[in-house]
């Protein structure tokens, strides 16, 4: 039987782009399928009672940093702390995405490679040309995926779509994954568990 994990992302979260090496590595050792629904997690929060970073407290956005630096390096990943377009509108990257998982691409490095686009390479998802960088070093090309597929509207309302359905599974926060049975895993420092917890049912 094939596992299917539910992967709520934000292609803007540090946190997502930390995880995604790693989780990547996990779908194959494990041979589970993935159903990406990136998400709103503006909209999420107000629903589950987070904050967005601008207004978080003091003490929480100084240790959102420390963390960042310690899982930089655990991760060995070159991420920049305070890139130049963060925050920036992803809506570009993110319709781009979605088209890709319709066409049954590689969602999981293109997603890697937009998340580098931003926190690696300082540049802006609201940039086609940046865009179509990051899906050509994944191997993708962003205008074929584009051609003929679904319109803006139609890719903006599936992204609401995954939003409504983050809520309704108990997200509240990006990166989440989540099994069949609903259980839920936020976050990429919790990746060993979800791990174990594939472990467990593909053995």
């Amino acid at each position: 039987m094939t596992i299917t994990v539910d992967y709520y992302m934000a292609l803007t979260s540090p946190w997502t782009y930390l995880g995604c090496a790693p989780f990547e590595e996990i779908v194959r050792r494990h041979k589970v399928t993935v159903n990406i629904k990136p998400c709103k997690f503006g909209p999420i929060f107000e629903q589950t009672g987070g904050l967005p970073l601008p207004k978080r407290s003091p003490q929480r956005r100084a240790y959102r940093m420390m963390e960042l630096k310690r899982w930089r390096e655990v991760r060995d990943v070159p991420l920049i702390l305070e890139p130049k377009y963060f925050p920036c509108d992803d809506g570009v990257g993110t319709r781009l995405l979605i088209a890709a998982k319709l066409q049954g691409k590689d969602t999981l490095k293109l997603s890697e490679e937009l998340g580098r686009a931003v926190w690696e390479r300082e540049e802006t998802l609201a940039d086609p040309d940046h865009v179509a960088s990051a899906a050509r070093r994944a191997g993708l090309d962003a205008a074929a995926l584009r051609a003929g597929g679904p319109s803006d509207a139609e890719l903006d309302a599936l992204h609401e779509q995954y939003t409504r359905e983050a809520v309704a599974a108990g997200v509240f926060g990006a990166p989440s994954y989540v099994l069949p049975s609903g259980e839920i895993f936020w976050g990429q420092d919790r990746l060993e568990l979800l791990e174990r917890a594939l472990k467990r049912l593909t053995s």
